[in-house]
């Protein structure tokens, strides 16, 4: 019996970490987005207006990455790489990671960041305040590459009147440790 015991529990320790590790990864990259978006963001309280909601479906990658990646060298390299997770298909959403970063963890920024809503709940919450100062944070699905050190992201923020603006976020894991290496491809409308 311990023997057998012994077997899965050294199964699921090598297993484990393939299974997880690029979900969890997303949650760490989701943190780092939410901390620095909703750095200046009021906590969330009763009847108070929140102006930033986050939008509950990866957004999928389109050819505008082909554009990103003409202008940056680390792109270039691993091109390939890249193009291949292209998917305007995916319908996925954020819900995991989101749980994953927030199960007994993380609270105060929590007590910041909305539950996601729907681009429908989103206009539902809009139209009822009338005011023009609320935005919707879209982040794409993250883009692994060169061994999974890079990650490419994609974080636009949708607004009722036409002010929408975004960016891409190349990540890079040094000693384990994701950081925001360079802001690429920034817009503004």
């Amino acid at each position: 019996m311990r023997t057998s015991f012994i077997k899965i529990l050294f199964t699921l320790l090598l297993t484990s970490p393939a299974v997880f590790s690029q979900e969890s990864d997303n949650a760490v990259l989701l943190k780092i987005i939410f901390t620095k978006y909703y750095k200046n963001e009021k906590v969330i309280a009763k009847e108070r207006l929140q102006l930033l909601s986050f939008y509950c479906k990866k957004a999928p990658n389109n050819e505008e990455v082909l554009e990103v990646i003409a202008k940056n060298d680390v792109l270039k390299k691993n091109a390939d790489e890249i193009k291949k997770q292209i998917d305007i298909t995916i319908d996925e959403n954020w819900s995991k990671e989101y749980n994953i970063l927030f199960d007994n963890q993380n609270q105060y920024l929590k007590s910041k960041v909305n539950a996601c809503l729907s681009f429908e709940e989103y206009k539902i919450v809009s139209d009822r305040f009338g005011l023009n100062n609320q935005r919707l944070m879209i982040v794409s699905k993250p883009i692994y590459f060169d061994k999974s050190n890079f990650a490419l992201v994609k974080v636009a923020f949708y607004r009722n009147i036409e002010h929408n603006s975004g960016s891409y976020l190349l990540f890079e894991k040094v000693n384990g440790v994701w950081t925001i290496k360079e802001y690429l491809n920034e817009w503004a409308t």
